[in-house]
């Protein structure tokens, strides 16, 4: 069926330079919190003009069909975001992350199924750009649903190793891009069949040994491999603003990434095939013990008197509060700070919570002013002059042996130094680790105390302290 109003390949591709160039201002304001609401809105006008004028192309038809899976994926998209908890955020991410990909290599595979089976159709090109938007979108697919699995925790978050794993996944590896090579030279489809069904399990295989406190580097790069995929299925359909905007998720992804490494001190080498946080040797007990070291307990009232007479107060957001929907709470106790003229500010960790701006998103919803948030750089020279840190369910960011103790695995992490406070004020539910599965130094500061409980519950006794103080 030819369209109602059909426009010239290269008009269409002008419009799709125009979308092109929204979404880079779009992804460009998200870098920052007071311009992310809009930047979403100009990406998401940019993608909206791509998808119009691409129904414009004459090569296109079944447009009944295409809309039936708009609509779709519409209802469930809407339907997800409204309902999705602040906490399953990452795991949302991780699964529309999945999905992308997943939908890249259905279009390598159709397009494959499609062209081949006419001799000499398939251009050297063509072939490539099938072949590897298939392998990585299948790879992205079901890496993205274990990585969810892990953030459920229908899967362990703690890394999942055997012996010979990684022997295992390179001689995978190497079987995929033989598999590669015969549906590129044979043009059988059976080859491009398991080219996508051995790439699903390297997938599987690629994120069961990495643990849950590397899981905002893997998200990331597993964003980033959508990308590509998509990127390279805009060769396949001959789609400019696929391309285009494939590239630009690769890009960001690979960037952000790169940068979440270095913000946890790992290469990506270490990320994928070191294991971090596998349990020691017996079990989440003995990460747990204290050795013989003792820490301080005190009650909400005992720490509402610190906060309430303090001139200055750093508040350390983590994934703890982001479990109980603190952060309401915690504006509340921060509104009656600053009241009594405490000076009160956020620490914000690279990695804080389970995907990059995990905090800032969190911190937002309950209107916290974008001003109170500092990046790590910014806040960690504060530090020395704070009155009392208050941290609220943060761990492997905030323990100084990432920084003291050559002998731990968290070594060389950049951290929040917030055992040079005054006062350390740790709202945590018990003693155990964090993520990473490493018991954080910092509890056992002379100058840190715990106060136990759920977090939201435990603010929402500070609060009540403080106006009574």
């Amino acid at each position: 069926m030819t369209p109602v109003l059909a426009l010239s390949q290269t008009a269409i591709n002008f419009t799709y330079l125009v979308a092109a160039v929204l979404l880079i201002v779009g992804i460009r304001r998200l870098s920052s919190p007071p311009t992310a609401r809009s930047g979403n809105w100009i990406a998401a006008v940019g993608m909206a003009i791509a998808i119009f004028f691409t129904f414009l192309d004459e090569d296109v038809t079944s447009y009944w069909l295409i809309l039936v899976g708009m609509a779709v994926g519409t209802v469930i998209g809407i339907v997800s975001a409204r309902l999705v908890k602040m906490t399953a955020m990452p795991q949302m991410v991780a699964l529309f992350n999945g999905v992308g990909g997943g939908a890249a290599a259905l279009i390598a595979a159709a397009e494959f199924h499609r062209i081949a089976p006419e001799p000499g159709h398939l251009s050297g090109d063509s072939v490539g750009a099938m072949l590897f938007s298939g392998l990585i979108g299948s790879v992205s697919f079901s890496g993205s649903l274990v990585a969810f699995g892990k953030l459920q925790e229908v899967l362990p978050g703690r890394p999942i190793t055997f012996a010979g794993q990684q022997v295992m996944n390179g001689i995978l590896f190497v079987a995929l891009l033989g598999l590669g090579v015969a549906a590129g030279s044979t043009e059988e489809g059976i080859w491009m069949v398991l080219l996508l069904l051995g790439a699903l399990l390297f997938g599987v295989m690629l994120v069961l040994p990495i643990g849950g406190a590397d899981m905002p580097v893997v998200i990331s790069l597993l964003n980033a491999f959508t990308g590509l995929a998509a990127a390279s299925a805009g060769f396949v359909l001959e789609n400019t603003a696929l391309i285009i905007g494939g590239t630009l998720v690769g890009a960001s992804g690979t960037l952000l990434t790169v940068l979440m490494g270095r913000a946890m001190n790992r290469s990506i080498a270490n990320v994928l095939f070191g294991a971090f946080g596998a349990a020691p040797a017996g079990g989440l007990a003995a990460a747990a013990s204290t050795d013989g070291k003792s820490y301080r307990e005190v009650t909400a009232d005992d720490a509402a008197v610190m906060l309430a007479y303090a001139q200055r107060v750093v508040v350390v957001p983590g994934y703890g509060l982001a479990v109980a929907q603190a952060q309401h709470a915690v504006r509340e106790l921060a509104d009656l700070l600053e009241a009594r003229g405490v000076d009160v500010k956020y620490a914000i960790h690279p990695v804080a919570g389970r995907m990059p701006g995990h905090m800032n998103v969190l911190l937002a919803e309950a209107q916290v002013p974008y001003p109170q948030l500092y990046d790590m750089d910014d806040i960690n020279p504060e530090f020395p002059r704070t009155d009392v840190a208050l941290v609220i369910g943060a761990n492997d960011v905030t323990n100084p042996a990432a920084r003291d103790n050559p002998e731990s695995p968290l070594y060389g992490m950049p951290i929040l130094n917030v055992d040079q406070a005054a006062n350390v004020v740790i709202l945590k539910r018990s003693m155990s680790p964090g993520f990473a599965g490493i018991d954080n130094d910092l509890f056992y500061e002379p100058n840190s105390a715990m106060l136990f409980g759920d977090a939201k519950s435990s603010v929402e006794k500070l609060v009540a302290a403080v106006k009574a103080a």
